[in-house]
């Protein structure tokens, strides 16, 4: 059976920092804490993007950015909804100097699977990583 646990972000720093510590504890509490680092990269540039684009675009009255952490089998889900349809816009990868548009290339490298989906009320970008953590490479050892 899926856990699950949700927060609203607000729309400030503090709601940054407020869905990051919500991820570690939650993580913590499943005995995920060895995955705390790679969730909390992937809420926070989700949740960024929430906020930096689609809160803006929001019908009036429709504000709102969400968290939903799910712990499957063999997944952790990370999603964010928020109201806009807009789908969400990754950056030309030859665009090696540009500043902004990289959050969705490290939600990509950190997950082995994400997308969007819409729904009357917006969209939900989600991630899915590994509920077991990664091998770690063993040290190299030289000739004998």
């Amino acid at each position: 059976m899926p856990r699950s646990a949700s927060l609203r972000i607000s729309e400030s720093p503090q709601g940054f920092a407020q869905a990051r510590e919500f991820t570690r504890r939650t993580l913590s509490r499943w005995a995920l804490g060895d995955r705390g680092d790679d969730a909390v990269l992937v809420v926070t540039e989700l949740a960024t993007n929430a906020v930096l684009h689609a809160a803006p675009q929001a019908r009036a009255g429709h504000t709102g950015v969400w968290l939903k952490l799910t712990l499957r089998r063999t997944h952790l889900v990370c999603a964010v909804t928020d109201q806009s349809d807009r789908p969400p816009m990754c950056a030309r990868r030859n665009d090696a100097l540009e500043v902004h548009g990289r959050g969705l290339r490290i939600v990509e490298a950190l997950s082995e699977h994400w997308g969007w989906t819409r729904s009357p009320a917006g969209k939900t970008v989600w991630a899915m990583l590994p509920a077991s953590p990664r091998p770690t490479p063993s040290a190299w050892q030289g000739p004998a």
